[in-house]
């Protein structure tokens, strides 16, 4: 079983930046990728930035040269660098992953707990 755990929210100023990161463990076998997804309140849960193993990222326009995310294949982590923070980003953002165990090879999508991102303006 694949587990996911963040950290990194918090409460911040407009302009300003925060860093999350997430760690996956457990018996894995394989990643397809990392990434982030942000559910505002009243709104869907909407993809932040996606990276697929040995590829590019991937991100949403509304993050676009502000939002950073990096892997780090040989801890299975993914971090989202968020700078120029708006208030619009305010939400709760949650750690995301596609795997495989060395029990189960069936690829099984996983979801961290979520951590609550706050920008003020």
């Amino acid at each position: 079983q694949v587990q996911l755990v963040e950290s990194g929210g918090g409460l911040v100023q407009a302009g300003g930046s925060l860093r999350l990161s997430c760690a996956a463990s457990g018996n894995i076998r394989s990643i397809r990728h990392m990434g982030w997804y942000r559910q505002a309140p009243g709104k869907q849960r909407e993809l932040v930035a996606v990276i697929f193993s040995g590829g590019s990222p991937n991100y949403a326009n509304s993050v676009k040269g502000r939002f950073t995310v990096s892997r780090d294949y040989a801890k299975n982590t993914v971090s989202l660098q968020m700078n120029s923070l708006k208030p619009e980003d305010t939400a709760v953002y949650y750690c995301n992953t596609v795997a495989s165990t060395m029990t189960d090879y069936t690829y099984l999508e996983v979801w961290g707990q979520g951590t609550l991102v706050t920008v003020s303006s």
